[in-house]
């Protein structure tokens, strides 16, 4: 755990700069709009260790995947994002020695990444020669203007002699990814003009879109223009000034960006780019940005959640909203969530089944129901994918993949890639859960019975029947807990398996005919599916009265991870492989996974049982895990834990809980803090019948936590103090609503 800023409200801003914590900086102070993101490293040239990362949504890269064998049915590429042309180069020469702060003497540092207008700020004074300038850097991804990215860096001269100062800005070619397995650069230079370069990804034998991107720059300044260079992956413009005693001047950079996602051919990509840098040209800086704070502020006013009496909570629940709207705010059907968004290449920049078990849960409480739509239908367009992946394994149906970019496979781990199955079902449970939410059947009666239709087919070739046993198994898998590879009888797999066949044909039953015949389902098949239903086998034991979490589980060595040693933690960065496998130890909630997903279906005695015995074998080394056990201890009104596991998942990367947030934030898990508020501590459920109802309780150090929330054409507003809980209808038309098992009526 290591804190390195200030704990502020709305701010994420620091005075000192340690050159150790340079990437963890960067990742901290990472901006996004959906369409693009960078995180947050100098525009200038920085000769220390640093991470530069610049990426567009949908482009990406099949790298080469390293593996020492093959396997038949293995993915044939690893996708990854790809770091893009660097367009906000900026370097900078006082009196013609080059900035560069990992050798220059500099004081009065700051860097203030500011939450409620998404802008970043960073200013120092330069000491060089005896002379002082202040520098001062501002920068915004525009969520008006998708395309644009804008810049302004002011100088202040604190000497008493005139200093020269040079700016040479630059669109750069020559950038490439940190882990690219051969030290690869992705783009080839089509175009390169005083303003401009327009680049596409190389050539790849995978049959994979290549993908253009033009960038041009354009340039607001009283420094006068001195140079214009250009080589073979880089054009630049040199900008002039000598300031005088106590002057201050500034430029500004904008750019806009285009991709061959939005247009067929590179004349109408680079018409594109023109024609925006023109409109763009045309405003002020200040009236870019005020477009730019005012939708970030609409979006603020409907999601904020405000935390009374712990600034700590505070700040790390609006950390969490920020990263999820900077990644993903569904202005794009064909993009979808990266579990480190734009601020690392980890993961590569790919679609997890973060999405639907922890993703779409919260967008349903704070977006329109097209937003989630909008994720649903992500998966229905690239069912295709899902069935070459079903076919690579000689298996019916749709395997939908663990990591993607357009439906196709393409992780290179065994281990995940063909065995960590359960995300099938999760995808079938987030239809189920957008359905009941939202009320609207539309989907699932047409586009989502087709995902559940080849889900099911998938399962049904998947189990096998033990005929020892007389009934279903599934073996060889891993369940959400990856430190258990190849495992037999997952409970959570094998669970959602049976739920995900029972769900289908109850869905088959309110189809229309005209569907029912697109679908074609035999009656063979369907008595096959509930056969499955009947007789599948789950993981129980009777003595702990436990789930338990797969065959063989309860043979190992079972201690409570409070026996180990701290030096040991985490555990995936000390233990060797082959140890944690062999250990008890869960990376993330599993059967506690299951639990939550299902809450109406368990007892309050089978909760507590499971929560007793699995919470103790927890490290919660994958960044999904504290909210949901968050919530569970909410629920058992373990409350201290629950606070606790909030704290955890809502700073986790503020904090550095994991010592791994250098190499970018864990975005998909940066829905944990408004789940463990609004499911866990006010206790929110949606019930199958459509009913609304809360239990809520206020932590202990909190004075109050308030927070809105959209359901079926309303919003409302929960506010839960010291002197009880308040509900408020801001808009829609009258609810009735439970609040601990009473009706309460909203008008």
């Amino acid at each position: 755990m290591k804190r390195i800023f200030e704990v502020q409200p709305w701010d994420v801003v620091t005075h000192k700069f340690d050159p150790q914590d340079k990437r963890l900086q960067e990742s901290m102070t990472s901006l996004g709009n959906g369409y693009m993101g960078m995180r947050g490293f100098f525009e200038e040239d920085y000769s220390a260790d640093t991470l530069q990362g610049l990426y567009l949504g949908g482009v990406w890269f099949p790298d080469k995947t390293r593996v020492g064998w093959w396997k038949n049915g293995y993915p044939k590429y690893f996708g990854k994002v790809i770091n893009a042309v660097n367009f906000i180069k900026m370097n900078f020469l006082i009196d013609g020695e080059k900035l560069d702060l990992a050798k220059d003497d500099f004081t009065d540092f700051t860097l203030d990444l500011n939450m409620k207008d998404s802008l970043l700020t960073r200013s120092f004074i330069v000491n060089k020669n005896g002379k002082k300038v202040k520098l001062t850097f501002e920068r915004f991804l525009s969520v008006e203007q998708k395309e644009l990215s804008v810049q302004k860096v002011s100088f202040e001269n604190l000497s008493d002699d005139t200093v020269n100062i040079k700016v040479i800005s630059a669109i750069d070619a020559n950038v490439k990814n940190e882990d690219a397995n051969y030290d690869e650069r992705f783009w080839d230079v089509l175009d390169l003009t005083d303003d401009s370069i327009v680049a596409k990804t190389k050539p790849n034998n995978f049959g994979t879109p290549q993908f253009t991107s033009a960038m041009q720059m354009s340039h607001v300044t009283s420094l006068k223009e001195v140079d214009q260079t250009k080589t073979e992956t880089e054009t630049s413009k040199t900008f002039e000034i000598d300031l005088a005693k106590s002057a201050q001047a500034s430029i500004e950079k904008r750019v806009i960006v285009t991709t061959s996602r939005d247009y067929d051919t590179v004349d109408e990509l680079t018409a594109a780019m023109n024609s925006l840098t023109k409109k763009v040209m045309s405003r002020t800086f200040d009236e870019l940005f005020t477009a730019h704070r005012d939708i970030w502020a609409e979006r603020w006013n409907k999601s904020d959640v405000q935390i009374k009496g712990d600034v700590e909570a505070q700040q790390g629940m609006r950390f969490n909203l920020f990263g999820l709207f900077s990644t993903y705010y569904g202005d794009d059907a064909r993009l979808n969530f990266g579990p480190k968004g734009f601020t690392g290449e980890k993961y590569g920049g790919a679609t997890y089944w973060d999405t639907e078990a922890f993703c779409i849960p919260v967008y349903l409480g704070i977006t329109d129901p097209k937003v989630t739509r909008n994720l649903l239908m992500y998966r229905y367009k690239q069912l295709d994918g899902a069935y070459v992946n079903a076919k690579e394994q000689g298996l019916d149906g749709a395997l939908f993949p663990m990591v993607t970019f357009n439906g196709i496979e393409c992780h290179n781990e065994w281990e995940i890639t063909f065995e960590e199955i359960h995300r099938n079902g999760d995808i079938a449970f987030a239809i189920y859960n957008y359905t009941r939410y939202t009320g609207d059947k539309s989907y699932v009666l047409n586009e989502g019975s087709k995902v559940l239709t080849e889900i099911s087919r998938f399962w049904a070739d998947r189990v096998h029947f033990s005929q020892r046993n007389n009934q279903y198994m599934i073996h060889g898998v891993t369940g959400p807990d990856e430190y258990e590879n190849n495992v037999d009888n997952n409970w959570y797999t094998n669970y959602l398996a049976r739920w995900t066949l029972e769900y289908t044909l109850k869905v088959l039953n309110e189809v229309s005919d005209e569907q029912a015949a697109k679908l074609n389902i035999s009656a063979d098949e369907k008595k096959h599916w509930q056969d499955i239903v009947d007789r599948m086998y789950l993981p129980y034991d009777e003595k702990l009265g436990i789930f338990v979490q797969h065959d063989g589980f309860l043979d190992k060595d079972i201690k409570p991870v409070s026996e180990l040693p701290s030096d040991q933690l985490p555990l995936n960065q000390n233990w060797s492989w082959d140890k944690i496998l062999r250990s008890p130890y869960i990376k993330q909630g599993d059967v506690i996974q299951g639990i939550w997903d299902f809450m109406d279906d368990f007892t309050e005695d089978e909760k507590k049982k499971n929560f007793d015995f699995y919470e103790p074998l927890t490290v919660h080394e994958s960044s999904l895990s504290a909210s949901i056990y968050s919530v569970l201890a909410a629920d058992l009104h373990y409350e201290d834990k629950a606070v606790a596991l909030y704290e955890r998942t809502a700073r986790l990367d503020l904090d550095n809980y994991n010592n791994d947030t250098d190499d970018g934030l864990h975005i998909t898990s940066m829905t944990g803090g408004w789940i463990s508020i609004v499911h866990g501590f006010a206790g929110m459920r949606v019930h199958d019948d459509g009913t609304l109802s809360y239990k809520p309780f206020l932590p202990k150090k909190w004075d109050s936590y308030s927070f809105r929330q959209v359901f079926r054409g309303r919003v409302i507003e929960i506010t839960i103090d010291k002197s009880g809980s308040h509900f408020k209808l801001i808009s829609g038309e009258p609810l009735s609503i439970k609040v601990n098992d009473e009706l309460v009526e909203l008008n």
